[in-house]
């Protein structure tokens, strides 16, 4: 540490002593001792990078099972008893068979439990990915020639048949009818995503989720609750209409559905009606009586064990030609790599759908993280999650994501540690070796009002709106604009459009920051706005300007057009008037400034007369984040205006990456004066310093 020695004899109080910087490596150097220890191989660092990898290696060697073990199993029970019916519902959302919801939920809970950070996020079928990844293999069917609205459920799902109005372009291999085309479509779109997700992670990108504002989600949740919405409709009312694609599909729906009202089920609506009511009604009653019930009541379970058993002996398809979700095979299918070809057309919608599986996994992990008071590592989870849609590429899996409402189940079943994930997994496996074939005369209209039910929340978030709108206009925006751009477009644009207005709203918060002139509080040493505060004394002489932002380049105009409005003095034009030929510019020797004779003009400096109101101008430096080289010149010219007016610019409260960047573009140079003469820990000890060296303005040359 060094520092001046006439500083440390000063003896006027405490004096900060500033260490010496390290002497820094060369980047060559730097690079060279990185390189080292990345290659650098031996017992203890490969053990740690499995560690890192898996944390369960880490974890289950502290599990305190008499502590956590009835937690977990309790949750793992309840979660897989959830999952089944939500599982074969979600299929309709795909537009997949429901064998292949069942293996994504399976292998998603195992691969989660090993490689997860989160004790208690439930990882597995979400219903927005599932109307991503659907909307992608309707697409992808039509243009292989397929009709869509021939839904992969029901006994007609496993059909080949050729759409002649389509022309087939994209057909797969021999024999690969409907189903199959769809199963290798969402197989390769969910490798594509999980390679991103993985990439993410490696590259140290789990810090890009943050920027989706939880405004944005909600607006996206609530757009995408809609879309989902309208497409199970025809599914509850049991009408055949086509399932529309691209821009104003929520729009198209609802036509095709009014026009096709007359064609309604009444056997389907029948059924609608009383599960949307018992499902409604066991909800208001869960959430009301939460606090007394140790378990969820699985009325989705119940109620789809109850429908299958009237359906099954009321012979319902039979009798009333009402859709069933048709046969459900058991066991494993032998793996396969997904198609390369289909890898490269549904790249990009991969990158939507990894991005928000990402988001909500994060978001959700650092959320009930902070709750139960542990950490999560975002770049972890991007890898965790990633390989939970990579590996299961391989097993007819599609993509999988974070879910709230399953979390809650979980967290408030008891859960401790992703064991639970493991006892839900084999829950799950349980169905896939014995139980699927029991669900051949489920009725489709009773997954659709799980869908529908399971929504609830997403669609609750418009209460909140009104709150939101009080609070931030900007975010109440974003909210609006996301949710209406999924609806009346796409949920891919409305991401987008949500991506893009929260930039901009960041932007222009920081572009047109507020600005006001501040006075002191009665006799203390702090200073408030003015036209906010009533009894503020402004001090005669000196202005005090706050600017509640950074000052960078998109912001540098308002900074100077909010500070010459305030002040009522346009520093740049007048000053640049003084300089033109012919002007008056200074005064001769003998020409008194505030009273005094300042005496004849060196060669370095003159003396110029006070033409303004004031005499200081006091910059309140506490709300600039920071400078960059636009707002670097802005002060130095500002400076050099205000000197040719005989205004002195002083600097108050600046942080230290502001004071730095000040040292470093000149603002503090030598021939300014020191350092403590233009920089002050408060704006009070400004105002007083300019009080008291009033009628003292010395200009250099080099300021003109």
């Amino acid at each position: 540490m060094e520092a001046a020695p006439e500083s440390l004899q000063q003896g006027r109080g405490l004096v900060l002593v500033r260490r010496q910087p390290p002497a820094q490596k060369g980047l060559l150097e730097r690079l060279k001792a990185r390189l080292w220890q990345s290659c650098t191989c031996s017992v203890p660092r490969a053990w740690a990078l499995v560690q890192s990898l898996v944390p369960a290696t880490r974890w289950l060697r502290e599990y305190r099972p008499r502590e956590d073990l009835a937690g977990d199993v309790m949750s793992g029970l309840v979660i897989g008893i959830i999952l089944v019916p939500q599982a074969i519902a979600y299929s309709l959302l795909a537009g997949l068979q429901p064998i292949y919801s069942l293996y994504t939920s399976f292998f998603a809970n195992l691969i989660y439990f090993l490689m997860g950070t989160s004790r208690h996020v439930n990882v597995g079928i979400f219903s927005l990915l599932c109307l991503m990844v659907g909307q992608v293999v309707d697409r992808e069917l039509q243009l292989a020639g397929f009709d869509p609205s021939q839904d992969g459920l029901g006994p007609q799902g496993n059909s080949s048949t050729l759409n002649s109005s389509t022309t087939s372009l994209v057909l797969g291999p021999p024999g690969c009818g409907r189903d199959c085309h769809a199963i290798r479509v969402a197989t390769a779109l969910t490798l594509v995503a999980g390679i991103y997700q993985v990439l993410m992670g490696v590259l140290r990108l789990g810090f890009v989720s943050t920027y989706l504002s939880q405004p944005l989600l909600d607006g996206f949740a609530m757009g995408a609750s809609v879309t989902i919405l309208t497409s199970q409709l025809r599914h509850m009312l049991g009408v055949r209409v086509p399932r529309h694609q691209g821009p104003g599909m929520v729009i198209s729906t609802w036509l095709s559905l009014l026009r096709s009202l007359a064609q309604a089920n009444l056997c389907d609506v029948a059924t609608s009606a009383v599960c949307l009511a018992v499902l409604l009604a066991a909800k208001e009653l869960s959430d009301r009586y939460r606090h007394r019930l140790k378990v969820p009541l699985p009325t989705e379970l119940l109620v789809i064990v109850v429908a299958t058993l009237v359906s099954h002996f009321g012979q319902l398809h039979r009798r009333f030609g009402s859709s069933v979700a048709g046969d459900i095979p058991t066991g494993f299918v032998a793996p396969q790599a997904p198609d390369p070809r289909l890898m490269q057309r549904v790249a990009l919608d991969a990158a939507s759908l990894a991005l928000v599986s990402s988001a909500f996994s994060i978001s959700l992990a650092e959320m009930f993280a902070r709750s139960h008071g542990y950490s999560v590592r975002a770049n972890q989870e991007l890898l965790a999650v990633g390989c939970c849609n990579v590996l299961p590429a391989f097993f007819h899996c599609f993509a999988t994501s974070a879910a709230l409402s399953k979390t809650l189940v979980k967290t408030a079943t008891g859960c401790r540690t992703q064991l639970s994930s493991v006892v839900s997994a084999a829950v799950v496996l349980l169905v896939l070796l014995v139980l699927a074939p029991l669900f051949w005369d489920l009725q489709r209209s009773v997954l659709a009002c799980i869908i529908v039910v399971s929504l609830r929340g997403a669609l609750r978030k418009v209460r909140g709106l009104p709150r939101l709108w009080r609070l931030s206009p900007a975010d109440a925006l974003v909210w609006v604009a996301t949710a209406a751009t999924c609806v009346l477009v796409t949920t891919e644009a409305g991401l987008l459009a949500g991506v893009l207005l929260s930039l901009l709203s960041l932007a222009g918060r920081t572009q047109r920051p507020r600005a006001a002139l501040l006075a002191r509080i009665g006799d203390s040493a702090f200073y408030e706005d003015a036209t906010e505060f009533e009894g503020l004394v402004p001090q005669p002489g000196v202005q005090v300007f706050r600017f509640a932002g950074p000052l960078y380049y998109a912001n540098k105009d308002f900074f100077l057009r909010s500070l010459y409005s305030l002040t009522g003095l346009d520093a740049g034009r007048s000053a640049a008037t003084r300089r033109e030929p012919g002007s008056e510019m200074g005064v001769g020797e003998g020409e008194p400034v505030d009273g005094k004779d300042l005496g004849s003009v060196t060669s370095r400096a003159r003396l110029v007369p006070m033409v303004t109101g004031f005499h200081t101008v006091v910059i309140d430096c506490a709300p600039l984040l920071f400078l960059d080289v636009a707002g670097m010149a802005t002060l130095k010219d500002l400076r050099r205006d205000y000197w040719a007016l005989g205004v002195t610019l002083l600097l108050a409260c600046c942080n230290p990456s502001v004071r730095d960047a000040l040292k470093r573009g000149g603002f503090l140079g030598e021939d300014q004066g020191p350092e403590d003469e233009q920089l002050f820990p408060s704006v009070h000890s400004a105002v007083e310093a300019a009080r008291a060296r009033r009628g003292e303005l010395v200009v250099p040359d080099s300021a003109l």
